[in-house]
């Protein structure tokens, strides 16, 4: 199977699959998303009707799922701060065009793709390509309502569509992404305004850098605490919850921070 996300600012997902009925590309509804199709088969991006145009864009049902999560009004300011490709922020303003977003990247490549994700929707957003690490060399001194950290990680999640992390991984690698995610949430959590949120992602099934890594964070953070993520979005774990990788949708671990 192949997840699809329909832009609802362009089309309705029921008026989207009319038209890959018309071009003879079978998929699917999905129940309990808004803007989620399943192909039936996959097929390059280029077949897909409107791609171009930003009518639709591919994204696992996992990583489409996670917006539900924060709590968005309109306004908003939001930070990414590991942003490419774009998908995730890309959701947030199909469904809440007036956010004020900061996508920050640190790659110089991957930070050419959020660009392109960017402008095939025509999607308008603070792109930013610098080290969220390193703050000072790019944040504005305003105080965000929702910071989201889409953490590096082993992509322990993803296996099934990369196999050879399988081969690439090794134990020694857990610690050192352990670090740098401990790092992205101290580094960031200054730009958060009292009464936000800080939502922690990982495409990782490990521990080590799920809970753990939140666990640490709360020991040395007396102003932050954990804020309660509903039950459709899987196990629930002891700091946010995890959905383990199926047949149609990617692994991946959330946890929501609230400052007191």
């Amino acid at each position: 199977v192949m997840a699809l996300r329909v832009n609802c600012q362009k089309i309705s997902p029921e008026a989207y699959l009319a038209i890959l009925e018309r071009n003879a590309i079978s998929a699917q509804i999905v129940p309990g998303f808004v803007d989620a199709l399943l192909l039936d088969k996959p097929i390059v991006v280029d077949k897909l009707p409107g791609f171009v145009d930003g009518l639709v864009s591919v994204q696992d049902l996992g990583a489409q799922s996670y917006s539900e999560i924060l709590s968005l009004k309109s306004c908003s300011r939001v930070l990414d701060a590991c942003a490419a490709p774009g998908g995730k922020a890309a959701h947030l303003l199909e469904h809440e065009p007036s956010l004020t977003l900061t996508a920050v990247e640190k790659s110089p490549e991957r930070f050419k793709r959020l660009e392109n994700t960017f402008s095939r929707l025509k999607l308008s957003a603070n792109l930013l390509c610098a080290d969220a690490l390193d703050a000072k060399s790019w944040w504005d001194g305003k105080l965000f309502d929702v910071v989201v950290v889409d953490a590096p990680c082993s992509g322990t999640g993803v296996i099934k569509r990369h196999p050879d992390i399988k081969l690439l991984r090794r134990e020694t690698d857990l610690p050192q992404f352990a670090k740098q995610q401990l790092e992205l949430l101290i580094a960031l959590w200054p730009l958060l305004r009292q009464g936000g949120e800080m939502i922690y992602l990982t495409c990782s099934i490990m521990r080590e850098e799920n809970d753990d890594v939140i666990r640490r964070f709360l020991q040395n953070q007396a102003d932050a605490s954990v804020d309660a993520i509903p039950e459709k979005f899987g196990l629930v774990c002891q700091f946010g919850r995890q959905k383990l990788p199926t047949e149609k949708n990617d692994g991946f671990f959330a946890a929501k921070l609230k400052k007191k």
